[in-house]
């Protein structure tokens, strides 16, 4: 499976915003873009650099690469409504991000981890790809041998009840999820504009 092997923290500190737990600790001490001249970068920000940047974000915030976010972007374009309200809802669906959503991993690395090593099952089924879209309704819980993976119980002790969204309904005590409904922008807190990406695409 293709994914992205660089280090997430210098594209964090590149776009401005946390892309990992451990990014958001770089980004309090060093608030600004790497390399020798990342302080002292200043200039107009041209409207197509904005466009890419939030494009970018996207991509490494849902841990996509190039060619599948513009098949979502396409996807999203053939559906009914908002084509940015399309695109996020279809990253949301994705199963590695909602089992982070439901708090059983600090992030989505980890949960697509999760997903690729066979511990989740979909409905009663065993599902390992991260992308797998789930439909309202469907439930997640691990499998059987997978129930007390200390990374897990950890996860869920730290994670707020408040960081679980109201569609997502999440019994930690038997480590069980069920994805409620698929959710709407306003919703969705995440720092970046996905109509900038729809008029990058749109071009």
């Amino acid at each position: 499976m293709a994914r992205f092997r660089g280090s997430i923290t210098k594209v964090s500190r590149r776009l401005g915003v946390a892309l990992s737990p451990k990014a958001e600790k770089y980004l309090e001490r060093r608030p600004y873009a790497p390399g020798e001249h990342g302080q002292s970068r200043r200039g107009k920000v041209s409207e197509y650099a904005l466009q890419l940047r939030e494009k970018q974000k996207m991509k490494y915030l849902y841990g996509v690469l190039e060619k599948q976010f513009r098949n979502y972007y396409k996807k999203a374009v053939s559906q009914r409504g908002v084509t940015g309200d399309n695109l996020v809802k279809l990253l949301e669906r994705r199963l590695d991000n909602v089992v982070f959503r439901a708090g059983f991993s600090p992030s989505r690395a980890g949960s697509r981890q999760l997903v690729n090593h066979g511990h989740l099952l979909v409905n009663g089924r065993k599902v390992n790809i991260p992308s797998y879209l789930l439909k309202p309704g469907d439930a997640i819980e691990f499998r059987q041998k997978s129930r007390n993976l200390d990374a897990v119980t950890d996860s869920l002790n730290k994670a707020p009840e408040s960081r679980i969204p109201s569609w997502i309904q999440v019994d930690k005590a038997h480590k069980k999820a069920v994805f409620l409904t698929v959710p709407e922008r306003e919703e969705v807190q995440e720092p970046f504009n996905e109509q900038l990406v729809v008029e990058l695409y749109s071009k």
